[in-house]
């Protein structure tokens, strides 16, 4: 008895655990002449078949292991499900190419070296319908400002706790060093702002969902970012919930952004009826 109750135990134990793999790469730049380091969890479905893939951006200071850090169920996600994640190292560039620091090109790194880095070198399905991106904080407005952008590149792009309105905060985050102070680039400041990129956009070009913490610092310019999708008549997914800025609230987002994401790949598009 005591023998087959073992075997039992040990049976469903051994199915609960996953198999994905993470990889630590150096992905080469050969618009910024260097390295990147990107990390990719890549899961069991991946040796046998085409999966889609989820590009997660970090935040300010952050660095290619802060997702799996924040919320150490990512690789399982991805086993269960069949995605593949990708997670850059964006510096602290806000995932611009930046006009005066040739040393910081991401939205170009990511865009036209990452990308068809991954699609050759692991078994993604090469398709927007099948790609994503989302992020925290500076990767929320990352993530915005890149889909917004390469809509040819991503069918379905999130934000949370995104800075998804520089313009109050142009002291903080070093983000003068990447376009330069406010009070003497007032024009460029408005273009790299990705609440003015959502004219760029219309209905249906993208599936979005935004969320943000109710106590958070940037919960003002996200409602703002919100009605403006809203005057634009662009569906989305928008949340509220209780939180701050911090990884608590991140690791709890993710899972709800993530639901959002699997939908998407399985065929799932929200028409806001």
């Amino acid at each position: 008895m005591f023998r087959v109750l073992f075997i039992v135990v040990m049976t469903l134990m051994s199915s609960s655990v996953f198999s994905a793999v993470i990889d630590t790469l150096n992905v080469y730049s050969s618009k910024m002449n260097r390295n990147v380091e990107v990390v990719i969890v890549l899961p069991e479905k991946e040796k046998q078949s085409s999966c889609p893939v989820l590009y997660l951006l970090h935040g300010y200071s952050g660095n290619a292991k802060t997702w799996i850090s924040i919320n150490e169920n990512i690789p399982e996600m991805s086993d269960r499900d069949g995605v593949i994640v990708v997670c850059p190292y964006g510096e602290n560039s806000w995932y611009w190419d930046s006009p005066i620091n040739s040393g910081s090109l991401f939205e170009t790194f990511i865009t036209k070296e990452l990308l068809p880095y991954v699609d050759t070198h692991y078994n993604t399905i090469k398709s927007r319908n099948y790609r994503a991106i989302t992020g925290l904080s500076m990767g929320g407005h990352g993530a915005l400002w890149l889909s917004f952008r390469h809509k040819t590149l991503f069918g379905a792009a999130g934000s949370t706790s995104g800075g998804v309105d520089i313009r109050p905060f142009p002291n903080n985050w070093k983000m003068k060093n990447q376009i330069g102070p406010k009070d003497e680039n007032l024009k460029r400041w408005d273009e790299y702002t990705v609440i003015n990129q959502v004219d760029s956009i219309k209905d249906g070009d993208l599936s979005l969902i935004i969320d943000c913490g109710a106590d958070d610092f940037f919960y003002e310019v996200n409602n703002e970012f919100h009605k403006k999708l809203l005057d634009r008549g662009i569906n989305h997914d928008y949340i509220i919930r209780p939180g701050k800025h911090n990884a608590v609230y991140w690791k709890n987002s993710i899972e709800y952004q993530w639901l959002f994401f699997t939908k998407f790949f399985n065929g799932y598009r929200y028409n806001g009826k």
